[in-house]
């Protein structure tokens, strides 16, 4: 396969229904960097575990964070990255739009956007304005000299509506609104996955989390994407809160093992 040199375009040929993409989510420049030393293709920011790193939870950082911060990841290694930017920081598609630009500027190579209001009360945007959410972010996407590979996302799934059929609806409208490869977190059902990936004729991204296929499974399902979301920057945490509470409770150091396997993984990762 030859590889192009547009950071879109390499992106986007590394979708392989049946071989699916492998996408880990770093958090910071050094986690982009070991896991770009581990043989990964390419990388994708992850809203919650960028937020972990400033003390809030997901949903609280400004565009401007969330652009600064995926600049910064596409600095730390020559991967193509894509950026998970939430609803678009924008309700109205202009405002998504203006993300999208804004992405673009900084280097990415993709980006994702939601159709999670971010409102506990209405929290997935109507099918008509979502539709023209995905075709505003589209546009500036593929308009330009640089190009972004868009994903549109359909949160249905982590928000409470298990409605199969809404969400393939819904991501049908955003693959003809210009979308190039669709997401919707939190199915983990083989037959669900199935009936997604035979509904689109884009790649299907899917998040790895519990219940869910393992990757020799979604390879057999059609599936061309995989992603881990805050799962990798989570990992890191709850390793250092059980290393915390074994020398508090315990006073000993057996997390010194993990210790020995990160401070080899830097030392391979990070230049002398």
């Amino acid at each position: 396969m030859t590889q192009p040199t547009d950071a879109a375009a390499r992106f986007l040929q590394l979708h392989r229904p049946g071989q699916p993409l492998l996408l880990p989510n770093p958090w910071d420049i050094g986690s982009a960097r070991v896991l770009a030393s581990l043989g990964f293709e390419a990388l994708a920011t992850t809203s919650s575990g960028f937020a972990a790193t400033l003390g809030l939870l997901d949903g609280s950082v400004t565009r401007d964070q969330a652009i600064g911060h995926a600049a910064l990841i596409v600095a730390a290694t020559p991967l193509p990255v894509s950026a998970d930017l939430e609803n678009g920081f924008a309700d109205d598609p202009q405002g998504v739009a203006a993300t999208v630009a804004a992405a673009i500027d900084a280097g990415l190579a993709g980006c994702s956007i939601e159709d999670f209001t971010g409102r506990a009360d209405d929290p997935i945007y109507e099918p008509g304005l979502a539709a023209e959410r995905v075709a505003a972010a589209a546009e500036a996407a593929h308009a330009g000299p640089r190009r972004l590979v868009l994903t549109a996302r359909a949160e249905n799934h982590l928000r409470g509506r298990d409605d199969l059929a809404d969400t393939i609806a819904r991501l049908q409208s955003y693959v003809e609104a210009g979308a190039d490869v669709v997401y919707a977190p939190g199915l983990t059902r083989a037959s669900d996955i199935r009936d997604l990936v035979g509904s689109v004729d884009r790649p299907v991204n899917v998040l790895a989390m519990p219940g869910a296929p393992t990757v020799a499974e979604l390879a057999d399902l059609g599936v061309a994407r995989i992603s881990v979301g805050g799962a990798f920057a989570y990992a890191a945490i709850g390793a250092l809160a059980e290393a915390a509470r074994e020398l508090r409770d315990a006073g000993t150091y057996g997390y010194q093992r993990y210790s020995a396997i990160g401070r080899d993984a830097t030392r391979a990762a990070f230049p002398a």
